[in-house]
C-alpha cells in the first residue's frame, strides 16, 4: 500500500518516523541505567515478598519514568500542537497519572486514590480533549450515542484499558511487548488515515517501549515499568483507541463498522484477560482487583514455559488476531465479532488446559515419588527386623 499525504511526501514521513523511533529509543535506553542506579541507592525496589512474585532479589520499579520521558520528549519535538491542540490537554492527564504512578512505586497508594486519579485523567481526556466515543456503528447493536451516555462510556472505556494494561504487567517483557505491538498498530492505522501527529505520538511510545524491553525482557529483568509505566502507557493506549474510532469516522478510509471491532482486536489480549478475570472474581464475591494466578501469563508459566516463551505465545496470538481481523475488515460486523470471540475462547481453553495437564502430571509424579519413598522405607524396616 502506498501512503499519500497532503502535506508531506511518503519519503519524508518515513524519515520522520525513523527519527522518532531512534530518538525515543536512544533517550529511553540511555536513561534507564541511571534510574536503576538511583533506585538501588534509595532502595526503591520491588522485593520478592509475595507468592505471585518469582524474582529472587529486589528489582527497581521506576522504568516507567524512562518510558514516559522518552515518549513525551520525542513527541513534543515532532507533533504540530497548532493542528493537534488536544495533545496539550492529553499531556496534562498523562502527567497526572505519571506522578500518581511514581508516588505508588515509592510509597504504595490505596486503590481508591489510584482510581480517583484515573477518573480525573479520564475526565480531562473526555471533557477537555473531547476524545470520546460518539458512535459504535452497530457494535453491540449501538449506533449514535447520546452525549451523556457517551461521556460515561468513554470514561469507563479509559478506566478499563488503563487497568487492563496494569494487570497484564505480571512477567518480564509482557506488558512492554504487548504495549509496543498495540502502539505500533495504532501508529500504522493513523498513518493510513493520514493523521501524522497521532502517528508520531504512537511511534514515540513504541520506540520508548522497545528500549525498555532491552532491560526488562528475558529470564532476569534489570528493571520493571512499575505503576509509573503501566498507568501512563495504559492511558496512551486508551487515547489511541478512542481517537482511531473517531478519526476513521471522519477519514472514512475503513468501513465505519470496522474501527470499533479492530480496536478491540488490537487490545484483545489485554481486554480479554482483564474482563475474564474481573467477571470470575466478582462471581466469587471477591474484589475484581484482588490478586491470583489466573492470568494468561500465569497459565503459561505454571505450565512450564519460561518468561520469554510465555511472552512469545501471547505476542504471537495478539499479532495473529490483528492480522486475521484485518483480512476480515469487509466482513459483516456480527460475523467478525463472533469469529473473534470463538478464537479467543479456544485460545483461553488451550491455555487453561495447558496448565491443568501440567498440574496433573506433577501430582502423578509426586504420588509416584511418595509411593517409592514409602516402599523404600518399608524395605529398610523389614531388612532391619531380619537383621
Amino acid at each position: 500500500m502506498i501512503l499519500k499525504f497532503q502535506n508531506n511526501s511518503t519519503l519524508n514521513i518515513m524519515i520522520i518516523l525513523f527519527l522518532i523511533l531512534t530518538i525515543a529509543f536512544v533517550s529511553t535506553y540511555i536513561s534507564i541505567p541511571s534510574i536503576i542506579k538511583v533506585a538501588y541507592q534509595k532502595h526503591l525496589c520491588d522485593e520478592p515478598d509475595e507468592e505471585r512474585k518469582i524474582h529472587k532479589q529486589g528489582i527497581p520499579t521506576l522504568g516507567g519514568i524512562a518510558i514516559f520521558g522518552g515518549a513525551i520528549i520525542t513527541s513534543t519535538f515532532f507533533v504540530n500542537f497548532s493542528s493537534t491542540p488536544q495533545f496539550g490537554y492529553a499531556l496534562s492527564a498523562l502527567i497526572l497519572l505519571f506522578f500518581t504512578g511514581v508516588k505508588d512505586d515509592i510509597i504504595p497508594l490505596s486503590p481508591s486514590k489510584k482510581i480517583l486519579a484515573q477518573l480525573i485523567a479520564a475526565g480531562v481526556i473526555v471533557f477537555k480533549c473531547d476524545i470520546r466515543l460518539t458512535n459504535l456503528y452497530g457494535l453491540f447493536y449501538i449506533d449514535k450515542i447520546p452525549y451523556e451516555i457517551s461521556i460515561v462510556m468513554s470514561i469507563l472505556t479509559i478506566l478499563l484499558i488503563v487497568n487492563a494494561f496494569n494487570l497484564v504487567d505480571g512477567i518480564n517483557g509482557l506488558s512492554g511487548g504487548l504495549g509496543m505491538i498495540s502502539s505500533l498498530s495504532f501508529g500504522i492505522l493513523f498513518l493510513v488515515l493520514e493523521n501524522e501527529n497521532w502517528a508520531y505520538i504512537a511511534f514515540s511510545l513504541s520506540g520508548a517501549l522497545l528500549a525498555f524491553l532491552c532491560y526488562n525482557y528475558g529470564k532476569e529483568a534489570k528493571i520493571f515499568m512499575g505503576d509509573t509505566g503501566s498507568l501512563t502507557v495504559g492511558l496512551f493506549l486508551a487515547i489511541f483507541a478512542l481517537q482511531f474510532i473517531e478519526i476513521n469516522r471522519v477519514a472514512n478510509y475503513f468501513k465505519p463498522t470496522f474501527a470499533p471491532v479492530y480496536t478491540v482486536t488490537i487490545l484483545a489480549i489485554l481486554l480479554g484477560d482483564a474482563l475474564r478475570l474481573f467477571t470470575w472474581r466478582i462471581l466469587q464475591k471477591r474484589s475484581p482487583f484482588s490478586g491470583d494466578r489466573n492470568h494468561f501469563h500465569h497459565y503459561l508459566a505454571d505450565g512450564g514455559l519460561s518468561h520469554p516463551q510465555a511472552c512469545w505465545v501471547l505476542y504471537t496470538m495478539n499479532l495473529f488476531l490483528i492480522g486475521i481481523m484485518l483480512l476480515f475488515r469487509n466482513v459483516e460486523q456480527v460475523l467478525s465479532i463472533t469469529f473473534l470471540l470463538v478464537i479467543f475462547g479456544i485460545f483461553t481453553y488451550i491455555l487453561w488446559n495447558f496448565r491443568h495437564n501440567k498440574k496433573q502430571k506433577d501430582a502423578i509424579g509426586n504420588e509416584i515419588i511418595t509411593l517409592n519413598n514409602t516402599s523404600e522405607k518399608k524395605n529398610k524396616q523389614q531388612n532391619t527386623a531380619k537383621a
